[in-house]
């Protein structure tokens, strides 16, 4: 943005406000979990793997109960989740009025930062919110609420320790390889959380230097001169076909199987805070068929994301034309539809991820032990869907849950708030609009379970709780009454009578 600040309010003044507000409200809570130690370390509260958007709102709601939470994020500081990355859209789809991970507090939202600095008539011109500004944003969030953020961290292990009560994180840092211990484990690793991106069979046959997949770390200008693919015709696909044509590419082809795009995103059309909340408690069946309804008719590309492709003249829109198959021949790739045969130097496939947590080697220790919904629920003939039948079935606080009870003791510590929680808890743990909603849920039902943990240790301090609200010199004690005189007594109820 080019606006220059409003004096009158500002970044300053917000985080006054800011300030101001929680103090109102006694947040955050003094901390109560009791302190632990083990192998002469500390044991984190609560550790959160993932510092994008979903851990940050994570990590600040238990933070706002007393619970103590500490992000760790493989990415450079300033760079955590797809933002700032490999995201490619120019602006985000969400209404630019929701409020996203500010937790009920104004003075948190993306609004009220935007208007601090740039004022009410550029919010009111503002259409959508550009997607590196939401990146300002969240960094802004991580710095105002002093979230504990370790960056430059990779996990490469998690492992329950039942008998213990702890979940061990083995990771690498600047300093080296080490360990550190937690109560409770936190996944809020994004879209790809318990998988990673998904492409077509005969992709993986082919040299790698021929293509790529919409969520790879890729420098877009290397496309400059040459006819590119693009698989797909969602938003990842819209965003990486404009990123290609912007970068200079000769042509860009979009290969799209189906007959015509999606129109109308129906999830939106069943959004409100019955679903927020009542999603979770719904029967099996509707669950999955909430869910598979959307999978089936696709979310549409943006109106925006789509018009910023069309206005290339060497872009085209390829309908009803699935790949067959590819062939390399020299530096070309030859790829047959059903349309006819494309000669193509590179392919972007924008075909989404897959849920595949035994696919992730730094959750061998539990993976194969995680009830999935395949567990627990077949779905009536025709209405399969392999993302749902991985999707792992969860807990109130987000827990899995052990395909076989007693197989995995401490699985339970595991909570997984990113994406693959959608058909448990519906769309509270990754995207914008009830982001908040489910970083609530999630803390809300982590201190309730740390506090019975701890039960007899709370009991406890009640008992020996001895500070005095009543000193005793308050009042003076009464003198005691006269002397009863029964005969006395006798003769003046006679007199009564």
């Amino acid at each position: 943005m080019t606006q220059s600040p409003t004096p009158a309010t500002g970044l300053p003044a917000l985080e006054a406000r800011l300030r101001q507000d929680l103090a109102w409200l006694e947040l955050p809570a003094k901390h109560w979990v009791p302190e632990r130690t083990y192998n002469g370390q500390p044991v984190l509260d609560v550790a959160i793997i993932g510092g994008g958007m979903a851990g940050l709102a994570a990590a600040a709601s238990l933070t706002h109960l007393g619970v103590g939470a500490v992000i760790f994020d493989q990415s450079p500081r300033g760079f955590e989740g797809p933002w700032a990355t490999t995201a490619r859209m120019e602006t985000l789809r969400s209404p630019k009025q929701l409020t996203g991970p500010a937790l009920g507090l104004p003075a948190l939202t993306f609004r009220a930062w935007f208007e601090a600095q740039f004022g009410l008539e550029a919010w009111d011109a503002l259409d959508k919110i550009p997607r590196l500004q939401w990146m300002d944003y969240l960094r802004w969030y991580r710095d105002v609420l002093a979230i504990d953020v370790r960056n430059d961290h990779r996990i490469t292990a998690v492992t329950p320790q039942g008998a213990d009560g702890l979940v061990a994180l083995s990771l690498t840092s600047p300093a080296g390889e080490h360990t550190i211990y937690a109560r409770h484990v936190v996944l809020a690793t994004g879209r790809d959380g318990l998988g990673g991106p998904t492409v077509p069979a005969f992709a993986r046959e082919l040299p790698r230097r021929f293509w790529a997949h919409s969520s790879d770390v890729m420098d877009y200008a290397t496309l400059r001169g040459k006819r590119v693919g693009v698989i797909g015709a969602g938003a990842s696909a819209m965003d990486s076909a404009a990123t290609a044509l912007e970068a200079g590419a000769a042509s860009v082809d979009l290969l799209i199987r189906r007959a015509d795009i999606p129109r109308i995103n129906k999830g939106k059309g069943a959004g409100n805070p019955g679903l927020t909340h009542g999603h979770i408690n719904l029967p099996d069946e509707w669950k999955w068929r909430i869910r598979h309804y959307v999978n089936v008719q696709q979310v549409p590309p943006p109106r925006g994301s789509t018009l910023r492709v069309s206005r290339h003249e060497n872009a085209r829109f390829n309908l009803g034309a699935p790949i067959l198959d590819v062939t390399p021949v020299g530096d070309e790739l030859q790829v047959r539809t059903a349309k006819g045969t494309f000669v193509l130097d590179f392919l972007v496939f924008a075909t989404g991820f897959r849920i595949d947590i035994e696919g992730r080697p730094e959750f061998a220790a539990f993976s194969k032990f995680v009830r999935k919904w395949s567990d627990r629920y077949s779905p009536a003939a025709g209405d399969e869907d392999i993302e749902l039948s991985d999707s792992p079935d969860l807990g109130t606080a987000f827990e899995f849950l052990e395909k076989t009870p007693g197989d995995c003791p401490g699985l339970e510590r595991i909570h997984c708030f990113c994406a693959p929680a959608t058909l448990s808890h519906g769309a509270v743990s990754g995207d914008i609009p009830a982001v908040s909603e489910g970083a609530k849920r999630l803390a809300q039902g982590l201190a309730g379970t740390l506090y019975r943990e701890d039960v007899a240790h709370h009991y406890t301090n009640m008992e020996t709780y001895a500070e005095p609200e009543v000193y005793g010199d308050e009042w003076t004690p009464a003198p005691p009454p006269p002397a009863f005189d029964s005969e006395t007594a006798t003769k003046g109820e006679e007199r009564i009578a």
